[in-house]
């Protein structure tokens, strides 16, 4: 056996150190990138929240009724389909849904190998001066030919690119993309029960404001019935031409006060118009007198069903998760990153060499880089996403919180408000029985026009604040039915807004639904993702995370 060469001896080491330092680097570069990562900020506590309602539960709730049912009335269940099919604020919802969707997509991607072709072409010229161009000068091609000068390079090739994703990075940022799309779809749904409360508390307000024309036309007329009987006796010498005037005046105050009435009405009318997505035009309604909505119906059920029932807190959650895989994201900057690059193709001086198989190249390259100097970006944008993680936890906290004061003030008001309208309803029964002794008093000159006049204005403001407070009664229970999560059902089978979004006309009580997504119109979901994904468990969650997230 012939002894090695030192030369090969030689070689030999090289490699072993070669490999010893690379293995040395391997195993330090995770270690020594990670030191110093900064610790995160811990959140304050927050109480829990209560199992009632001051006091107040109920076994049923009536986030659970659909607005059809709940509302039953026709003409309004006809303004809100054509507002949840025609609003155009609903609409950029939608869309805002679709730019999350599409945000999944891309981000699904960048964890998946990059593949691409390319072609190049071009020349170079080395200076013959040089060791590089001097060598050049004595080489031949494989046919014993000369190289051309200057040397033209064309070629054709397909490259590869892959991050490997090791401290699940990318597929971090793709779940915190789900779930903000997730967060999207709770918004637009949390939108749909405001736009549905909006048009139907300015519904009762219109209604409302017809039965103030109706009262100011009858009091008008009772006005110029007591100015013809003031006329009347002036002119037998019974009475002056102080009560004439007198009754004059009032009857032009309430004439004044019915065209601002009419204004109110036509812009009452037009912000439900836009709320429908249309443009000015009558709005059919039914009769104040007929307006019946019952607050029995107001189960309020526990707060615990606030988490489940109002879209806007379960939205404030989705962000909270997205934020904490934020955090995960960031902090896997201070760990090394490998990346896999690999090309083949064919490469030559003449095109019509190209396929030739000597023109055949191929490369791969493996790179481990991991951050060990100036690491101040880094560790700002990790500390900057754990900022946000606290910001998104605090706003949780007061979203819930907000929920349930809501709630609280809203059903208050409706209890409140009912006892209100009660006592002035006997108000308001009493000053008529009062106006009808003082107008036969008049009328038989037993009494002054003074007791006339003030008992026809006395009955007309009783009669205004009962309107008003009624319809502030309605609004609080539209509210308060808001307030506990509903108006996300519009019907109490089931049928919610996504059923039909893709519906052309307006979507009606009673209609049946069987209506295919266009092919126009993306799904919101994949069929193999018919539900919402779902909150990463706090398994996924590094522990690093959990310390920022939990008291």
């Amino acid at each position: 056996m012939r002894p090695r060469s030192s030369c090969a001896q030689k070689a030999i080491l090289r490699a072993k150190t070669y490999l010893v330092v690379t293995l040395i680097a391997c195993f330090t570069l995770p270690w020594l990138s990670g030191c110093g990562i900064p610790k995160l900020c811990c959140v304050d506590p927050n109480p829990y929240i209560p199992t009632d309602y001051k006091g107040k539960t109920s076994t049923d709730n009536v986030a659970n009724v659909g607005v059809y049912e709940f509302f039953n009335d026709q003409a309004l269940a006809q303004l809100i389909a054509e507002g949840l099919a025609s609003n155009q604020e609903l609409k950029i919802r939608n869309q805002e849904i679709q730019v999350a969707r599409n945000e999944i997509l891309a981000r699904r991607g960048a964890y998946l190998p990059f593949v691409s072709v390319g072609a190049k072409g071009g020349f170079d010229r080395t200076s013959k001066w040089t060791p590089l161009g001097a060598a050049e000068e004595q080489l031949l091609t494989p046919r014993g030919g000369e190289f051309p000068d200057p040397l033209p390079n064309v070629g054709l090739t397909a490259n590869l690119f892959w991050r490997v994703d090791i401290w699940r990075e990318l597929r971090n940022a793709r779940d915190a993309a789900m779930q903000r799309y997730a967060e999207a779809v709770e918004v637009r749904d949390y939108f749909v029960t405001r736009l549905v409360a909006e048009i139907a508390e300015n519904y009762y307000e219109l209604t409302a404001l017809d039965q103030r024309m109706v009262y100011l036309n009858q009091t008008i007329a009772i006005q110029k019935q007591s100015l013809e009987v003031a006329k009347a006796q002036k002119a037998a010498a019974r009475g002056t031409e102080l009560a004439v005037q007198r009754f004059i005046a009032e009857v032009r105050k309430n004439e004044s006060q019915l065209l601002i009435v009419q204004q109110d009405i036509i812009e009452i009318e037009n912000k439900i118009n836009f709320l429908c997505g249309r443009y000015p035009q009558p709005v059919q309604r039914t009769s104040w007198d007929f307006v019946n909505l019952d607050s029995s119906m107001l189960g309020v059920g526990v707060p615990v069903q606030l988490l489940q029932n109002r879209r806007d807190i379960r939205a404030a959650e989705r962000e909270l998760s997205a934020a904490g895989l934020d955090v995960l994201v960031a902090r896997a900057q201070f760990f090394p990153r490998f990346d896999i690059t690999a090309s083949v193709g064919y490469e030559a001086f003449n095109p019509r060499y190209l396929f030739d198989p000597g023109a055949f190249i191929a490369s791969t390259a493996g790179e481990l880089v991991a951050p060990l100097i100036n690491k101040a970006a880094i560790r700002a944008e990790y500390q900057s996403a754990n900022a946000r993680q606290l910001q998104a936890v605090y706003d949780y906290q007061r979203t819930v919180l907000n929920a349930y004061t809501e709630v609280v003030n809203r059903m208050a008001k409706v209890e409140n408000y009912r006892k209100s309208v009660e006592i002035k309803q006997s108000q308001v029964a009493a000053l008529e029985q009062s106006v009808e002794v003082a107008t036969n008093l008049f009328q038989n000159a037993r009494s002054e026009y003074v007791d006339v006049l003030f008992s026809q204005r006395d009955l007309l403001e009783a009669r205004v604040d009962l309107i008003e407070t009624k319809q502030q009664q309605l609004s609080a229970i539209v509210n308060a039915y808001q307030a506990l999560g509903g108006g996300y059902l519009l019907t109490s089978q089931g049928t919610t807004y996504k059923d039909i979004r893709c519906l052309t006309t307006p979507y009606l009580p009673g209609e049946v639904i069987d209506v295919p997504t266009p092919e126009d119109m993306p799904e919101e979901l994949s069929p193999e993702e018919d539900s919402l994904p779902p909150l990463p468990s706090e398994a996924a969650l590094s522990a690093t995370t959990l310390d920022a997230i939990e008291p």
